[in-house]
């Protein structure tokens, strides 16, 4: 696997980073994925959605701190300090598996994803499970944070988001000249000052400009917006994994997200045997509970050997 050194982060972001962090630039197939770790021991993948980095995993990389486990967070390609393709058409729910799934390879061609935990998020989950169905047996332990990991249900109704992202013209004004979502995550939070200040400003930084924001509103119109989107037939992989998995396994989610807060009680359907920790958080929950998540990440690492 072809690593590189990330360059410099801007100070008043490296400053909110836990101590210790490693950072590289990680060729997956023609483009450069940012990657964090923090620590040593059980590889435990934690992977974020749209439209954050892996910066959003820090409260939780400091809770860990002094566990024994190898915390590697990635960015989505197209978000963070990632690569970021200009052309949306990119952005497909295949294609981000197949770049994950390089970086997957890589780390185990170097040995370092044996007892493999993963951490899932928003479309992380998605992503990640359709990587690791093509990788069963990296799998050990699984974590699932507001996330989907399922194509959606006959009769379903897109949300007012997704319908707003496939509204032309509208979609790209907002997304790409307003920084719409990334602008306004505060508001999908049951705590909106948990997302304020310099740490909303390093979620809009790395998205700054024309040239870095095609990613948001290609990965909003990557939701299905009826059962013959190209990502049901990924999503149906997802969910046979989710449902065939034998490990150990959490959910941990916040109730008060207004986007997935509802979708708690399907995803413990189809995994029935996790422990599950309901919390009045909002959609980024690592944001206002790090600590119940840590918890639930030592929990599986210690219950999968």
């Amino acid at each position: 696997m072809e690593r590189g050194a990330a360059p410099p982060l801007p100070d008043w972001i490296a400053r909110q980073l836990p101590d210790g962090v490693r950072r590289t630039l990680v060729d997956v197939g023609g483009r450069r994925m940012h990657v964090m770790e923090w620590g040593e021991g059980r590889p435990v993948l934690l992977l974020h959605g749209n439209p954050t980095w892996g910066f959003l995993y820090r409260k939780v990389a400091a809770a860990l701190a002094g566990s024994p486990l190898n915390l590697i967070v990635p960015d989505l390609v197209g978000l963070g300090f990632s690569d970021k393709p200009r052309d949306g058409r990119e952005h497909r729910l295949d294609r981000h598996a197949e770049w994950l799934g390089a970086l997957l390879d890589g780390l185990a061609g170097e040995g370092g994803l044996e007892g493999l935990v993963f951490v899932a998020h928003d479309w992380g989950g998605a992503i990640g499970l359709r990587a690791l169905a093509d990788r069963p047996s990296l799998l050990r332990g699984l974590v699932l944070l507001n996330t989907v990991v399922s194509p959606p249900r006959p009769g379903f109704r897109p949300t007012s988001f997704h319908r707003l992202a496939r509204l032309p013209l509208l979609s790209d004004l907002l997304f790409r000249g307003f920084a719409f979502p990334q602008a306004l995550l505060h508001r999908v939070q049951g705590d909106p000052t948990s997302i304020s200040g310099d740490v909303a400003r390093a979620y809009r930084f790395p998205l700054a400009g024309l040239r870095n924001s095609a990613a948001p509103l290609a990965l909003a119109r990557m939701v299905p917006d009826s059962l013959e989107h190209p990502s049901v037939v990924p999503l149906r992989r997802c969910q046979e994994l989710v449902q065939g998995f034998r490990g150990p396994s959490a959910i941990v989610w916040g109730d008060r997200d207004p986007i997935l807060g509802r979708v708690r009680s399907w995803v413990q359907k189809l995994l029935p045997g996790a422990r599950v920790t309901a919390t009045p958080a909002g959609h980024f929950l690592q944001e206002e509970v790090p600590d119940e998540i840590a918890d639930a990440v030592r929990f599986v690492a210690a219950a999968s050997g």
